[in-house]
C-alpha cells in the first residue's frame, strides 16, 4: 500500500507486531534504538558518499529505499518503546522551526 493510503498508526502497528512476534522488546532500549537509527542513517549516507546523489540508477534507488526503510523502522520502534506520538512530535517540531526560521527571512536561503 502507498503512503496515500497508509496511516502512521498502521506502520507503527506493523513494526510492533514484527517486534512482538520475535520477542525483541527486551533488546529495544532507548539507547540501543538511538544507536540503531544512527547506524542505519550512516548506511544511508554511505550510499551517497563520493557522489552528488543526483543520478540514481534503479539498483542504487532500491538500496536507498531499503536503508531509508530501516531508519524509519527504528524510529517507529523507538516511538513505540517510549510511547511517543510521532504525529504530534512532528507537528510540534515544525511549529518550533517555523518560529526559528521565519519564512520572510529564510525563504530560498539556508543561512
Amino acid at each position: 500500500m502507498s503512503d496515500k493510503f497508509t496511516s502512521l498508526e498502521e506502520l507503527r502497528n506493523l513494526v510492533a507486531s514484527f517486534v512482538e512476534a520475535r520477542q525483541w522488546q527486551k533488546f529495544h532500549t532507548p539507547k540501543d534504538l538511538a544507536m540503531s537509527v544512527a547506524i542505519e542513517a550512516a548506511e544511508l549516507m554511505e550510499l551517497f558518499q563520493w557522489s552528488d546523489g543526483m543520478d540514481l540508477d534503479e539498483e542504487h534507488l532500491v538500496r536507498v529505499r531499503e536503508e531509508l526503510a530501516d531508519v524509519v523502522i527504528y524510529c517507529l520502534t523507538m516511538a513505540n518503546t517510549l510511547d511517543i506520538d510521532l504525529s504530534r512530535a512532528v507537528r510540534d517540531k515544525v511549529a518550533v522551526n517555523e518560529r526559528k526560521y521565519p519564512l520572510e527571512r529564510y525563504k530560498g536561503r539556508y543561512k
